[in-house]
């Protein structure tokens, strides 16, 4: 693989709060309603960043589409790739619903869909210009840049 041309989205510890608007603003983004009340009570949807809570200190954790992918690895049906820009997609119809890429991934970023059958994880808001967590983050705490 050549020169990784990828965007990525970095948390920024100090500077989160445990608002979890990240969660909010991703869960209504992937609804077919658009509005989070209904996505998280009538589609049941899962966000995909997690905010991570260890006392004092929080973090939204998502996608770090790696360098080395070890879900792509483990991906048994050929669900889960990784683009020429080094970007990890999903298709869910491909999807077998296995989870050897959700133990396979050391940050715990990819999700069970247990109500689905596949696995879901963070697709960088696929289709708008503009991470949609990354947007609604108050505190500035998640940014969205070029691999560093």
């Amino acid at each position: 693989m050549g020169k990784r041309n990828v965007y990525k989205i970095y948390p920024i510890e100090e500077n989160c709060m445990s608002c979890r608007y990240c969660e909010v603003a991703c869960t209504m983004v992937h609804s077919q309603s658009q509005d989070p009340v209904k996505a998280y009570k009538l589609e049941n949807l899962i966000p995909r960043p997690k905010v991570e809570i260890e006392g004092a200190v929080s973090l939204s954790v998502t996608c770090r589409h790696c360098k080395h992918p070890f879900c792509v690895d483990a991906c048994v049906s050929g669900a889960l790739y990784q683009d020429e820009n080094g970007t990890v997609h999903l298709n869910e119809s491909k999807c077998v619903g296995c989870w050897s890429c959700v133990l396979m991934c050391p940050f715990g970023c990819v999700h069970p869909n247990l109500n689905k059958r596949y696995t879901f994880k963070c697709d960088l808001c696929e289709g708008r210009d503009f991470p949609a967590c990354v947007e609604a983050c108050p505190n500035r705490a998640l940014v969205y840049d070029k691999e560093r």
